[in-house]
């Protein structure tokens, strides 16, 4: 049923992929991470977002804490959407555990008048850490920001989106913030 090459030319041969992947047994199949065995410790992942308008729209001020469009106040809205969407990421993404999540803070900053950057951190005490609940809740929220603000033009970039650290977890990882 497998082929030996998937469609990213990445060998797929069922025991290479099995010793890489975390999510595909022995076998080749996809399969949830058993964390039964793992100790409940604090963990934190944060990740961030950059929107960048289309080219010639300005609406960022330098010190602007919120914007407001015709359907409201345009960060205050990413960040509830990402935040929902954080509690939600095991709905979405099949593998995910469901996580009770102690914490869903967002920073936004301003880069320039047209583009901005998200920063999305997620806490929960559990077996698990909570890297897709920090990438799911800044990508929302920047999706949230395109939505409010595609009138000025759908020449919206997203991107990139990253993990900028986890920490808690059998390997802890980290990159410098904005």
């Amino acid at each position: 049923m497998r082929s030996s090459t998937d469609v990213s030319g990445i060998n797929s041969s069922k025991a290479a992929v099995g010793d890489r992947l975390t999510h595909v047994d022995g076998l080749g199949n996809p399969a949830m991470v058993d964390v039964s065995n793992k100790d409940v410790t604090v963990r934190v992942a944060r990740s961030r977002a950059v929107v960048t308008l289309e080219a010639g729209v300005e609406l960022f001020g330098k010190d602007a804490t919120e914007v407001l469009s015709s359907k409201g106040p345009v960060f205050g809205t990413a960040i509830v959407a990402g935040t929902l969407a954080a509690k939600r990421t095991a709905d979405l993404i099949p593998f995910c555990h469901p996580l009770d999540i102690d914490s869903c803070r967002f920073e936004v900053k301003v880069l320039g008048s047209a583009s901005v950057a998200l920063e999305c951190e997620v806490k929960t005490r559990g077996r698990t850490g909570v890297e897709m609940e920090a990438i799911v809740g800044v990508s929302i929220a920047a999706a949230t920001i395109y939505d409010m603000c595609k009138s000025l033009g759908h020449g919206i970039v997203i991107g990139p989106i990253e993990l900028l650290s986890k920490t808690g977890g059998k390997n802890d990882f980290g990159k410098t913030s904005l």
